[in-house]
């Protein structure tokens, strides 16, 4: 399988913030040319020596809203730096963290790979306004005006070790950027590449030079193959592809746009001027790229070309074009050019063209050319096998193969050979009646508001969609939308309901106080499992429908079960009505659906910090924790639910609202009876005949005392069960059992256990003995502290007697299976609530294989509130004065607010006012729990810049080193305590 599949995009283009609306833009025909912007240049302010014929020209152009908005906490980058770098770098890091969403992965996932990162970028005008004056540079501006920094940002930020390079070939550099990343991929350079280019339009000084070469459009518009194309008109663009060999793609099931087949690149070399676009050389690149793709001319449908609209360059591209594609063909090769909607875009302009191609391949249709009515006939287009599209093509099915051009202003040609995706097999239609499968939906943000923010984003994507299934969406989100602080999941079952659920949480108000969304460490979860009493017909049944897992691991208990039993547990389980439901049997029927609970909780990634049984609760825990394994449960529970059928029918059980001590009396009128349970300090059971039974509950009622009968044919954990003891402990007389892995409470002995072993005096003793169940719970909760109970059986019975008790207090109570009703959303939610909590669950297990498939959702919404701008006072040289480099005079320090300068500690508010000065922060973020490299991306340079600056704000300390500096810098609280002992030493 070769190729290279073009995976996830991302962009934003005049007129168009991200690849949904740019291919709005292409399909209406739309153009987004403008008047320049004042935050860039004024053309009435322009000098008297650019000629009238040039200013209107480069006062229009296609610019990028919103091009000074940059989200630098999300990147830990300080006011300072941000505002130093090239706003290129700004907008490219924020376009590779969606581009990487869009590839179905969460950008965190790529930490630490071999992924590359391939910038095509096109001139310098940041560090040319922002560098002229050498005593303002800093080591900031020197970083953030470097063209190869807008590779070595991204590589950086999301730290990725592959190949980090910028590439200028002028006009042609982010095709030939592709390029060069594609070609890594094949020589196993990296696994995934990020290619593109991006292109700010910030001075009118290039625009300037095409007028005087006579390319520049009058009104800054370019109209490619138009009899009116009149020059060209400038633009913003970015854009970035992510890449993945074909084979590999595929084989991680990710979404595929298009597939790179083959591309080539070449030089002019001496033409008639190094500006002059060279004809042969043009074709020679097509060509090229064809033989390397292994296709021909005649295959291509359609072609995007670099298309300025000069009159020159069109007719030499058509020309090289025709001198490929004038061959005898069934359709004339359409070709168009993006720059007719957009402008040119310079150093994006290719990435601009190739994500046009590999949308339309994506969608299956072309979008038609602007400027099309009125073809330029100069350049003969029928003649050499091309034309124009006036309204969109549909593109039939089977394959189809696409051109990509990109030309150079200093010769460097591009061309690159694109296919539609791979046809991947449709997911059947649910059969009529079935339900879509619950689906979990994440989003995460790096602030409370970023969340709000995305929450109110999807929720309003999901409300334009037609109502359908959820569940491929959340598998989507769950591998996308999960590396960030705050968190947020919900199940829902269908887009409908998944919208709202959205809209109210985003309404809601999330704030940092609502620890649900931020969890510093992953919750403690202990599993309680349920005893006697907890069985009805048809329990799990509906988990039982949307869980393949619980499907699986029921099944497994059955087949261990059915080898003592002979009849099946899971039809048991399953069946409908209580006919032949002996309640014998019920023992088996809850130890298979503890066990399968447990293991399918376990395939979700929820295991079990400690675990507790209530009575015959306690085998299933067993297994859980290592003591036993399910050959073993199944024989000892198969033999004590035999047993217990042989016993002679006429006990029972009474549970007693009042604690073991008030019920002494009436247990040593009544010697029969037995306590069976003490489940907390004010509910008890008791155990015996019917008859004793009876009067028990008589007396009691005269004490005011509440009472229940259990709906149990057994005088449990009673002497009556002895017959049962004694044949469990000769069945299990060679019982060996292992040591348990977790903790494990006993509700024999009231505590968790230490060495003592669940052999065959284990189970004898806990047939007959009290269920200790408070004291135990209790234990747990004061050793282990869980976060969270999970009760694993067909009903809650234990949560709610552990919450009237107050047993375990401060934990959260969650079960699988809360009823009868009960089905796939109950464990659904169970996963969004741990998951809110901070555990990271292995989310296939939730879905069905079918719906395992990543679909595209909208990209992250960064914060658009910090603005970064050169001012306008200062363009002439550079901006106003702000840090020095390492060295010399340390940067000059910022007034003080009051808080800071009026506390009672004078070296933390010189530490917090150190830190407001280096990195240009607002005052009142800064608290002694600010940590340095996390909330603030301190680097070694601004450290340094912190070391000058606090040595002058406390001249007393005298000289600092940063050796130690280092080792207190994780936050400002630790500096200040450090620099307060040096002080003490000092003066000591």
């Amino acid at each position: 399988m070769d190729g290279i599949a073009i995976v996830g995009l991302d962009c934003a283009f005049p007129g168009a913030p991200d690849a949904e609306a740019y291919w709005d833009l292409l399909m209406r025909g739309g153009e987004s040319v403008g008047e320049v912007p004042s935050q860039r240049w004024v053309a009435d302010e322009l000098p008297d020596a650019v000629p009238e014929s040039a200013r209107a020209g480069i006062s229009r152009g296609g610019f990028v809203a919103g091009a000074d908005a940059f989200d630098n906490d999300f990147f830990a980058l300080s006011p300072r730096e941000a505002a130093a770098m090239d706003p290129q770098q700004r907008l490219l890091l924020q376009c590779a963290w969606r581009a990487v969403e869009d590839s179905g992965q969460a950008p965190g996932a790529l930490a630490g790979t071999d992924t590359g990162v391939f910038i095509g970028v096109m001139g310098g005008e940041w560090g040319r306004l922002r560098m002229g004056d050498p005593s303002r540079v800093t080591p900031q501006l020197g970083a953030g005006s470097a063209a190869g920094m807008t590779a070595n940002r991204i590589s950086y930020h999301l730290n990725l070790t592959g190949p980090s390079l910028a590439v200028d070939t002028a006009c042609s550099s982010s095709l030939v950027a592709v390029h060069l990343a594609a070609n890594a991929l094949l020589a196993g350079e990296c696994d995934t590449a990020l290619a593109g280019g991006v292109n700010l339009v910030l001075t009118p000084a290039l625009g300037l030079m095409y007028s005087q070469l006579g390319l520049g459009s009058p009104d800054g518009r370019c109209k490619p193959f138009s009899a009116d194309a009149d020059g060209i008109g400038r633009s913003d663009g970015l854009g970035l592809v992510v890449l993945r060999r074909l084979e590999d793609a595929v084989a991680d099931g990710q979404r595929i746009y298009a597939v790179i087949k083959g591309s080539a690149v070449n030089q002019d070399g001496r033409s008639n001027g190094v500006t002059a676009p060279n004809r042969w050389s043009q074709q020679k690149v097509l060509e090229a790229a064809y033989r390397r793709a292994g296709v021909t001319a005649d295959r291509i449908t359609f072609v995007e070309a670099h298309g300025t609209g000069t009159a020159l360059g069109d007719a030499i591209e058509c020309a090289a074009l025709g001198g490929v594609h004038a061959v005898p063909r069934e359709k004339t090769c359409a070709v168009g050019s993006v720059k007719g909607n957009i402008g040119h875009t310079e150093g994006a302009a290719g990435i601009a063209g190739l994500i046009k191609v590999a949308l339309a391949l994506h969608h299956r249709i072309v979008p038609a050319s602007r400027h099309a009515g009125r073809e330029n006939a100069q350049l003969r287009l029928a003649e050499r096998g091309l034309r124009l599209l006036k309204s969109p093509m549909r593109l039939p099915s089977g394959e189809i193969l696409a051109g990509v051009s990109s030309i150079g202003m200093g010769g460097t040609n591009a061309h690159m050979v694109l296919a539609g995706p791979p046809r991947t097999p449709r997911r059947a239609a649910r059969p009529a009646g079935e339900t879509e499968p619950v689906g979990v939906f994440t989003v995460t943000g790096d602030t409370p508001d970023a969340l709000r923010r995305n929450l109110a984003d999807q929720a309003e994507a999901f409300a334009r969609r037609p109502r359908g299934g959820a569940a491929s969406l959340g598998f989507s989100s769950n591998r996308v939308k999960t590396g960030l602080p705050y968190r947020f999941a919900v199940a829902a079952r269908d887009t409908t309901e998944l919208a709202e659920r959205l809209r109210q949480a985003a309404a809601h108000g999330i704030d940092a106080s609502t620890p649900a969304h931020r969890s510093w460490t992953r919750p403690v979860v202990a599993f309680v499992y349920t005893g006697q009493g907890g069985a009805y017909p048809a329990m799990t049944a509906g988990l039982y429908r949307d869980s393949a897992a619980y499907r699986h691991f029921l099944g497994e208990a059955d087949a261990a079960l059915t080898r003592h039993t002979g009849r099946s547990t899971r039809e048991l389980i399953l069946r409908g009505d209580d006919a032949d439901y002996d309640p014998s049997d019920a023992q088996a029927a809850l130890f298979a659906v503890g066990y399968a609970l447990t293991r399918t909780l376990g395939e979700l990634g929820v295991q079990p910090a400690a675990v507790l049984g209530h009575s015959l609760g306690e085998y299933a825990a067993a297994v859980a924790a290592g003591a036993l394994d399910l050959p073993q449960a199944a024989e000892l529970v198969a033999a004590r639910a035999r047993l217990m059928r042989n016993l002679p029918a006429g006990g029972g059980m009474l549970a007693v609202g009042a604690g073991p001590e008030a019920l002494a009396g009436l247990l040593a009128a009544e010697p029969t009876l037995a306590l069976a349970a003490v489940n907390s300090p004010a509910d008890t059971v008791i155990s015996g005949p019917l008859d004793a039974l009876d009067r028990a509950a008589a007396r009691l009622a005269g004490h005011a005392l509440r009472t229940r009968r259990l709906d149990v044919t057994r005088a449990f954990h009673s002497p009556l069960m002895t017959p049962v003891a004694t044949g469990l402990r000769a069945l299990a007389d060679g019982l060996r059992p292992a040591a348990p892995r977790l903790p494990m409470a006993s509700t024999r002995y009231g505590r968790l256990l230490h060495d003592e072993p669940l052999d065959a005096a284990y189970w004898a003793g806990q047939t007959t003995e009290p269920v200790l169940f408070g004291a135990a719970l209790t234990a747990l909760s004061t050793e282990v502290a869980p976060t969270h109970l999970v009760e694993i059986g067909p009903r809650p019975t234990l949560l709610p007697l552990a919450r009237r008790a107050g047993l375990a207090p401060g934990t959260e109570h969650l079960h699988p299976v809360p009823g009868p009703e009960a089905d796939g959303r109950a464990l659904a939610e169970l996963v969004a609530t741990l998951y809110r909590a901070g555990l990271d669950p292995v989310w296939e297990g939730l879905y069905p294989a079918e719906y395992r498939t990543v679909e595209r959702l909208r990209p992250y919404v960064f914060s658009g509130e910090n603005r970064y701008w050169i001012r306008r006072e200062d363009r002439a040289t550079a901006p106003a004065p702000v840090e020095r480099p390492a060295g010399q005079a340390a940067p000059t320090r910022a007034p003080q607010p009051a808080a800071v300068t009026e506390t009672a500690d004078p070296v933390l508010a010189a530490v917090i006012g150190a830190v407001v000065t280096v990195g240009l922060y607002q005052p009142d973020r800064i608290v002694p729990a600010t940590r340095f490299y996390e909330d603030l991306g301190f680097d070694s340079v601004m450290i340094m810049q912190l070391k000058d600056v606090v040595q002058e704000a406390l001249p007393h300390l005298g000289e600092v080193s940063i050796r130690q500096l280092l080792p207190a810098l994780r936050t400002v609280g630790s500096l200040a305590d450090l620099l307060r002992d040096l002080a003490l030493a000092r003066v000591s």
